[in-house]
């Protein structure tokens, strides 16, 4: 075939465009930066900015939108930088491929390629089009990108290949058939159409904006009503009410949110762990199920010889990756494993390369299973060179996917020649290729079924010793030597992920492309089900039963975005985790996407929240226990944010039954609101991880973030504030002491100490900046009592020595009431859903007095 003209190509090239998957275009920043300012939380403080404006306190207004434009920056920055490192990932696409033009062969950009253009296809090209196949040569092509099968596919005359997929042996020439959107890949990123979906966090903040902003307003009218029917002068209620309503709203969670997000990410950076979008952080502390791809995520996408079967013995080997390590348990009949597998390296076209550097991987070149047969010999001491020189290759016969086996002739040192043939035990394991009795090939049949059914791929290896070399190889007459299982085996943390999930209430689901007796043997070692648990093949009509199995095989982009949703729809937070293009739509379409960075795909990338740098399974579990301590400490702010604010509104309207007719001024109001919310409040955020956060079931999805007895605890602990502070006020009032000014003071002081109170670890230096900012706005309130342009700006007056040290004295009552209450009243535990695991008693260690 000639291939195109390029006339043609351009013709086509014009028509159908070029061969790039479907892009994003670049946001713009004032884009980002109006999806920051719509932020509910956000929105109220932009309101209470205004209500401060009209009063003339530019002071407060100042921080407010000093808050408002830190947490806006933080957010956009965090997105672009978490953009162009994405970007710098960008790996997938083919840059250029060969293709025969104008009656001769060409090199042109992977975009260029059009529809009727003839491939030329090599050992380590990536597949730049959806094609058919014209001419083979042993052409094997892994998949799992596109499918998740782990095993490489022989690819024949007429056969497909799929853009994005990569060519591991032989060679080929292939007519491209669709580019673009139009191919396979872009196909599977049309799925990955998803509108905005406000994250568990952000679904829980719309509701406390709501409600604490109808509640501020409603008590503060009701302050308003009385002063003006106890006579006040109506534009000192007005300002009044105004300060109640920005004081009651706690401008610094956002600050708060966006603190312990951005530590979170940063923590999880260091982890290798690039976070896209801050609130990601947090939606992985509520995650209730974990689903996950198998081939590359759980598995190290690699395969490894895990057992040896001869006539005589059978064997163990360990070891990971094509590493030439790991250790052989079992019979000792090391003749027999020797001959196996000296076999195994003749007929054998793939190598291994040495790492690059001491840290470095060994790694292959050719199909992946002849790999791991190298790796294997390697094991036992077998040097490929070594093997190969002593009996050098005559002939081969490659493998095809009909006789589904390859077999090769080799010199023997004393004359003579060897042939030897491998394949599926299938095309082996009978007469006339084999020779060997009855018997014996059905012991062979038995257990080669038996590695099949564990998941295993299984190769039959046989031989026979020639007089000399056959002018034609014929595949007959030949005696078993033995059965080599091999498979993709589990990452080395893997495990250990899946049983922290486990432990902390999150339920583990394999959703994967690949074989399910494959899906079965990985999910079953790893822990994800138990033996005999039901696998979903997804090929079966009515086989789903969502959100009941553990494991769902053969599962298309189609079928897992269905199973995505029909999780989603019985309430789950879900999570996923792949690397494949075949995962884009339902990582775009999960709760939250996590994507590997290192052998995932640009369009995993693309589609995903989270990227793990170095695709360890490990870190998503770390960053649950990051996104629950973020969430922790937003309740923990709430608590102190909610409880001073609740007190200061108390204050003011009991106030006048006990004979304080405006208890405290506009001005202290804003002041303590000032000195509470302001870097004590955003301190809070960096608070360390709840001992014992993990050993807990996740907190219900449709659970309010003042659920679990938060909005009890505030009210209890702004009793003990205003009783302080009124306490203080009547009793001073009635000694002819400076009243107002003691309950200023003790309002604010009392606050400071739930501040210290709500600590994780009370006692220790965890959280320094806490005590500083504590230290620091304490030192605050007492220069408004005795700083003279403070005392004219707030109205106060000095206190004397005994005064000063009896209002602090009893502002120890606040931190008191914050930890007494957490010991009296500890926080429910969360019950465990329909799609989370019982975690054991025995795991449940942790301590209930430090919970927010």
């Amino acid at each position: 075939m000639s291939g195109l003209t390029s006339a043609e190509a351009a013709s086509r090239l014009a028509r159908d465009g070029a061969n790039l998957l479907p892009q994003k275009p670049p946001v713009p920043l004032w884009r980002r930066i109006a999806s920051q300012l719509r932020d509910p939380l956000i929105i109220v403080l932009l309101i209470a900015a205004v209500l401060t404006i009209t009063t003339g306190d530019w002071a407060d207004a100042a921080v407010i939108i000093l808050v408002i434009v830190v947490n806006t920056t933080v957010g956009v920055v965090q997105e672009v930088r978490a953009d162009r490192a994405i970007t710098a990932l960008a790996q997938l696409a083919s840059p250029e491929a060969r293709v025969v033009r104008d009656g001769r062969q060409q090199q042109i950009p992977s975009s260029d390629v059009v529809v009727g253009d003839l491939l030329i296809l090599a050992e380590g090209d990536i597949v730049p089009a959806d094609a058919k196949v014209h001419e083979s040569a042993a052409l094997l092509v892994d998949e799992s990108a596109l499918t998740g099968e782990s095993v490489p596919v022989d690819k024949g005359i007429d056969a497909p290949v799929s853009s994005g997929t990569v060519v591991l042996r032989g060679r080929g020439r292939a007519e491209v058939t669709a580019v673009g959107a139009a191919s396979a890949s872009g196909r599977i990123a049309s799925l990955m159409v998803k509108g905005a979906r406000l994250t568990p966090l952000q679904r829980r903040l719309v509701g406390v904006g709501r409600l604490l902003a109808g509640v501020a307003v409603l008590l503060s009218a009701m302050v308003l009503a009385l002063g003006l029917v106890r006579g006040q002068p109506v534009e000192l209620m007005v300002i009044t009410a105004i300060s109640l309503v920005v004081a009651a709203v706690p401008e610094s969670l956002p600050a708060v949110v966006t603190l312990s997000l951005a530590l979170g990410a940063r923590r999880m950076a260091a982890r290798n762990a690039l976070v896209r979008k801050l609130p990601a952080v947090e939606t992985l502390g509520s995650v209730t199920a974990l689903a996950t791809d198998k081939t590359g995520t759980l598995t190290e996408g690699r395969m490894v010889a895990r057992r040896l079967w001869t006539p005589t013995a059978q064997a163990t080997m360990g070891g990971t990756g094509y590493a030439p390590e790991g250790q052989i348990t079992g019979d000792h009949d090391s003749g027999a494993f020797e001959a196996l597998l000296t076999a195994a390296v003749l007929c054998n076209d793939a190598r291994l390369l040495l790492p690059h550097d001491e840290h470095g991987e060994w790694t292959a070149l050719g199909d992946p299973t002849e790999a791991a047969l190298l790796a294997a010999a390697a094991k036992l001491g077998l040097d490929r060179k070594d093997v190969q020189t002593r009996l050098p290759r005559l002939a081969e016969l490659p493998f095809d996917s009909d006789r589904k086996r390859m077999s090769t002739v080799h010199q023997l040192p004393g004359g003579g020649a060897r042939l030897i043939c491998k394949g599926a035990p299938e095309a082996l394991l009978h007469h006339p290729v084999l020779i060997d009795q009855p018997d014996l090939l059905a012991r062979a049949a038995a257990q080669a079924d038996q590695f099949a059914r564990a998941g295993y791929r299984v190769l039959a290896v046989a031989s026979t010793d020639l007089d000399a070399a056959p002018a034609t190889i014929q595949e007959n007459g030949l005696s078993l030597l033995g059965l080599i299982a091999i498979l993709d085996p589990p990452r080395p943390a893997a495990a250990t992920a899946v049983a922290d999930c486990k432990r902390a209430g999150i339920k583990p689901i394999l959703i994967t492309g690949d074989h399910p007796g494959t899906a079965r043997a990985i999910a079953t070692e790893l822990g994800i089900i138990a033996d005999g648990d039901r696998v979903v093949d997804c090929r079966e009509p009515g086989a789903f039963d969502h959100g009941q199995a553990g494991v769902y095989a053969r599962a298309t982009p189609e079928q897992k975005l269905d199973i995505i949703q029909s999780l989603q729809s019985r309430g789950g937070v879900l999570a996923m985790t792949g690397d494949g293009v075949n995962d884009g739509p339902a990582l775009r379409r999960a709760d939250i996407g996590v994507a590997m960075g290192k052998r995932g795909t640009e369009v995993a990338r693309q589609a995903a929240d989270l990227v793990l740098a170095d695709d360890n399974l490990d870190t998503v579990v770390a960053a649950v226990e990051e996104g629950r301590r973020v969430y922790a400490n937003i309740r923990r702010f709430l608590v102190y944010g909610l409880s001073g604010g609740a007190a200061e509104i108390a204050v003011m309207l009991l106030g006048p039954f006990v004979g304080l007719p405006l208890p405290l001024l506009p001005a202290q109001i804003l002041w303590i609101n000032l000195l509470t919310h302001g870097l004590p409040g955003v301190a809070l955020g960096g608070e360390p991880t709840v001992p014992g956060a993990m050993a807990d079931p996740p907190r219900p999805p449709s659970q309010s973030i003042l659920g679990a007895g938060l909005w009890q605890r505030v009210v209890r602990i702004a009793v003990v504030l205003t009783s302080v502070t009124l306490g203080v006020a009547v009793w001073a009032a009635a000694t002819g002491r400076p009243w107002q000014s003691m309950a200023f003071f003790a309002l604010g002081a009392t606050q400071l100490g739930v501040a210290l109170g709500s600590r994780t670890r009370p006692g220790t230096l965890a959280n320094p900046m806490l005590l500083l900012a504590v230290a620091g706005a304490f030192v605050l309130q007492l220069a408004a009592l005795y700083l003279p342009p403070l005392r004219q700006l707030l109205g106060t007056q000095p206190l004397n020595a005994v005064d000063l040290l009896i209002v602090t004295a009893l502002s120890v009552l606040g931190y008191a009431a914050a930890r007494l209450d957490r010991i009296l009243h500890p926080s429910p535990r969360p019950q465990v859903s329909q799609l989370q695991v019982t975690a054991t008693e025995g795991d449940r260690r942790s301590s209930r007095a430090f919970r927010p």
